[in-house]
């Protein structure tokens, strides 16, 4: 019963690995001072995400390996005019297995995010040192939750106290993508810039810890019954 109680314990603590970052879309701002520029040929500063009008974006991602164990979500918003408050006041959000408008909710809620910092500032190439739009962390302590092997859809939307946004800021290295928005709680399409007409790539970091493959199990098990028959050995010549 001791070696089975040990051996539960070791599983246990295999299982419990500090979380660490499962998967980021790309960095919200870039470079000293830290600023997220309109690409060239672009127009776009933020795409709407306003939980009062109903507008939502959405980023896909996989999980490979066994899975993963979320703990938290990071995302990145801005409204304008806030210079270096911090005005959001809720997120809500879903994650999504399958297609983006008629997969299955895996996971979702609304919370009250906490303050992650002043990342830095969404800029256009004639105005780098403009401090209008400032783009904050917002770190989601979402309830854990696990996700298989799998393609998946995460959907956000922002709610914060200014008249203008909150504003969802394009990944800093401005590379097409395949990002898409709800607007007016409409069914979600590829958001594309207005002025370039190629797709956008939005920020955003899963947090957690993976999920050990059963082979990693199995190996950590034998290596635990080869320190406990050890340990028994030792007390039986001392």
């Amino acid at each position: 019963m001791k070696k089975h109680l040990i051996a539960l314990g070791l599983v246990a603590a295999f299982g419990s690995a500090h979380a660490v970052d499962l998967f980021n879309n790309g960095a919200a701002v870039a470079g000293g001072p830290p600023i997220s520029i309109i690409r060239a040929g672009g127009s776009t500063f933020g795409v709407g995400a306003q939980t009062t009008a109903g507008n939502s974006v959405a980023e896909n991602f996989t999980v490979g390996g066994a899975g993963w164990n979320v703990e938290s979500l990071s995302f990145f918003a801005y409204q304008t005019g806030a210079a270096n408050a911090f005005t959001f006041t809720g997120v809500t959000w879903s994650v999504i297995a399958g297609d983006v408008n008629t997969g299955t909710v895996v996971s979702g809620g609304t919370l009250a995010p906490n303050n992650g910092g002043l990342e830095g500032y969404r800029v256009s190439s004639t105005a780098l040192t403009g401090t209008t739009r400032a783009i904050f962390r917002l770190n989601a302590d979402v309830p854990d939750f696990s996700l298989a092997a799998g393609n998946y859809w995460l959907r956000w939307n922002v709610a914060g106290t200014l008249a203008s946004g909150p504003w969802q800021p394009l990944t800093a290295n401005g590379v097409v993508g395949d990002a898409q928005q709800s607007i007016t709680n409409g069914a979600f399409a590829p958001v594309v810039d207005g002025l370039d007409f190629l797709g956008m790539e939005l920020p955003f970091i899963i947090v957690g810890s993976v999920v050990p493959e059963p082979g990693s199990i199995a190996l950590m098990l034998a290596g635990g019954v080869a320190v406990i028959g050890a340990a028994r050995r030792r007390r039986q010549t001392a």
